[in-house]
């Protein structure tokens, strides 16, 4: 008992310096400098210097190839903090792909890819983009149409991807496609995971105009014999999907704490302002219909963190976490999206002025509801998987 107490005490301590360095490190970067990167649509890269001196950017990459081998619940109090700092979403995302772009390279790259281009990630040398969804296939990953051909001694890929994160800012693309016809009875084999140079003269990018996270750039990608060596081929061809895999339930749970920190950012500059903001000659906080959707969106949000956190202990420690990842994504998506709705209701007017600062934050944290899965996918995943009902799609 002893032991397992300070263990708690051990990892308490943790997560508690590293929120305290991240304060000091993102003090710089203040809501207007966000409001300002989110108008002009421009990459923060001011901020992403500021994280990779900080070690950040390698964070989850292995020590022998230059990162820190930090755990997922380090990973998840830390883009937590972020987006809580007021970075939202843009400054969350360019690190969240930082850490968990990696992990199939990490966990099935060949020796050969690791040794030259993780450290190369690790240090911020390079940046890695990642691309699966295709604008006709949504969610039924099944169904992309991007094919990677064999040549002699190498890959040649061609076709598109609808979303592509960190796009053109990026040198390197995981890119999912296709190496074999699509097979009704084994309909998620048959495609291949491969790590790709972004060459210019073979991939053409469109920029997405988008509601929100407008600092952390999206675009679209056309390639045409874009070339891939063997090395380059990520674990398995044709089962590039089952790879994917490894990063669903770590990422569902950083998605959590990001949305959970945007949550709560938004309710404390609420609950400032409520106590600050006089009307009819009293404090608005004093009235129930201001203070009760703020009391209950902290109560939602900490509920959410609860369960993030939980799940990412059993995931540090090797056990089955995917329903209460995605439980997390889930109850935490809807906690922040709450608070900052609560939040632009507790300023009025002002909430929806763009000087205020809230509205961006309400639109950033939307995207949570849809990103990386959506809710309705959640629920069918939990309903199959946790309370055995039979498939429903």
């Amino acid at each position: 008992m002893a032991t397992e107490t300070s263990d708690r005490e051990r990892t308490q301590q943790r997560h508690d310096d590293l929120r305290a360095e991240a304060a000091r490190v993102l003090e710089p970067f203040t809501l207007d400098y966000w409001r300002e990167m989110d108008r002009a649509e421009s990459h923060p890269q001011a901020f992403v210097d500021a994280c990779i001196a900080a070690g950040w950017h390698g964070a989850i990459i292995p020590p022998e190839y230059g990162g820190s081998g930090w755990t997922v619940s380090d990973a998840a109090v830390l883009l937590g903090a972020v987006a809580e700092s007021g970075a939202g979403t843009s400054g969350a995302s360019p690190l969240h792909l930082a850490f968990f772009a990696p992990l199939p390279i990490i966990r099935h790259g060949t020796q050969a890819l690791k040794d030259e281009l993780l450290p190369k990630l690790a240090s911020g040398e390079r940046l890695l983009a990642f691309g699966v969804t295709e604008a006709d296939a949504g969610i039924d990953t099944s169904r992309i149409t991007s094919i990677a051909e064999r040549r002699v001694g190498r890959w040649v890929l061609h076709g598109s991807k609808a979303w592509l994160s960190n796009g053109a800012n990026a040198q390197h693309a995981l890119l999912l496609v296709r190496t074999a016809p699509r097979d009704p009875a084994a309909p998620l084999m048959g495609m291949t995971l491969f790590c790709v140079e972004l060459d210019p003269d073979h991939c053409e990018f469109t920029y997405i105009d988008k509601l929100g996270r407008n600092a952390a750039g999206s675009w679209s990608i056309r390639f045409n014999e874009l070339e891939a060596t063997g090395d380059q081929v990520i674990g398995e061809v044709g089962r590039g999907f089952y790879h994917l895999l490894d990063g669903l339930n770590p990422e569902r749970i950083v998605i959590a704490t990001e949305a959970i920190g945007i949550g709560r950012k938004a309710l404390a500059m609420a609950t400032d302002y409520a106590r600050e903001r006089v009307v009819f000659d009293v404090p608005i906080g004093s009235h129930q219909g201001i203070a009760h959707p703020l009391a209950r969106a902290w109560a939602e949000l900490r509920a959410a963190e609860l369960l993030a956190m939980e799940a990412a202990a059993l995931y540090d420690a090797g056990l089955p976490c995917g329903a209460e990842a995605n439980a997390a994504k889930l109850l935490a998506s809807e906690a922040g999206f709450n608070a900052a709705d609560a939040a632009l209701q507790t300023f009025g007017g002002r909430g929806y002025a763009k000087e205020w600062h809230i509205e961006r934050l309400w639109r950033e944290v939307r995207l949570y509801r849809i990103v990386p899965i959506t809710q309705e996918m959640v629920l069918n995943y939990l309903a199959e998987h946790v309370l055995k009902l039979p498939k429903s799609y």
